[in-house]
């Protein structure tokens, strides 16, 4: 099992409960969406199994390991095993555009040669060819300062291809991006999920695209599961009751059929 979470809870520093007795068993090279209405829980559990956040109690495995019970030294070793996906990518305006997807390196590079690579690309190719797959090469060495928000976003997503992890997070991944892009973007994620064994567990706000993507949903409201199930049983009564008393501008429009015909990659 690559992600577990057996009670796991989760209480911020300002005493919001963000989840709460959470059971969650993710298996390798699984491709899991995470949809539900915003302040669900969404982006707290997606920082929790990247273990960027402290379960407030229960117990949490990642890729085998009792991420808490490491030391912080094997914790880092952890983490560069695991790429996460930021909704707005933490990217300095003035880096360019091939420094932050090398940076992707950082956790296995080590000190000495993350330094010397914000002096000089240590490898361009590789980062051309992540941005490639993308659509954004043209814009390897243009400041981040000059991308749109989408552009951003498929920066932050090249990052973490280049990074190459064995378990893939994406915090809402294509919030910024045109209908037809975020498809794009997010088959990009699953084709490479696929490829290379990775287990992918993406938040989304647009549930057409989890339902046409992923084969797997979870319905998270109010920090607890609604309902885990295969994308086919995800049915209109269910999306009614995780988002209810919300606007359903996430939802697929009445006139759209509920179950996409979209090939998932």
């Amino acid at each position: 099992m690559t992600l577990r979470l057996s009670g796991v809870s989760l209480t911020h520093a300002n005493g919001v409960q963000a989840l709460r007795s959470l059971d969650l068993h993710i298996g390798a090279n699984e491709q899991v969406a995470i949809i539900g209405p915003s302040g669900a829980g969404k982006s707290s559990l997606l920082n929790l199994l990247a273990t960027a956040l402290r379960p407030s109690g229960g117990e949490l495995q990642v890729l085998g390991e009792h991420a808490w019970q490491l030391s912080a030294r094997q914790r880092q070793r952890l983490r560069a095993r695991i790429g996460l996906v930021h909704q707005a990518p933490p990217l300095p305006p003035r880096q360019r555009v091939v420094t932050a997807v090398l940076a992707g390196k950082i956790g296995q590079w080590g000190l000495g040669k993350s330094l010397l690579n914000l002096l000089h690309p240590l490898d361009i190719p590789g980062a051309h060819a992540a941005l490639s797959r993308l659509d954004l090469n043209d814009k390897l060495f243009a400041q981040c300062q000059q991308l749109s928000g989408g552009q951003l976003q498929r920066v932050g997503i090249a990052r973490v291809l280049y990074q190459a992890p064995e378990v893939l997070l994406a915090d809402e991944p294509v919030s910024a991006m045109d209908p037809v892009l975020a498809e794009h973007t997010l088959s990009v994620l699953c084709r490479h999920a696929r490829e290379h064994n990775v287990t992918l567990v993406a938040s989304l706000h647009a549930v057409e695209l989890a339902l046409a993507h992923f084969s797997r949903i979870i319905g998270l409201r109010d920090g607890q599961i609604l309902f885990d199930l295969p994308a086919d049983k995800v049915d209109r009564e269910r999306l009614d009751k995780l988002y209810a008393n919300e606007q359903l501008h996430s939802s697929p429009p009445p006139s759209t059929p509920l179950h996409v015909q979209i090939p998932r990659c």
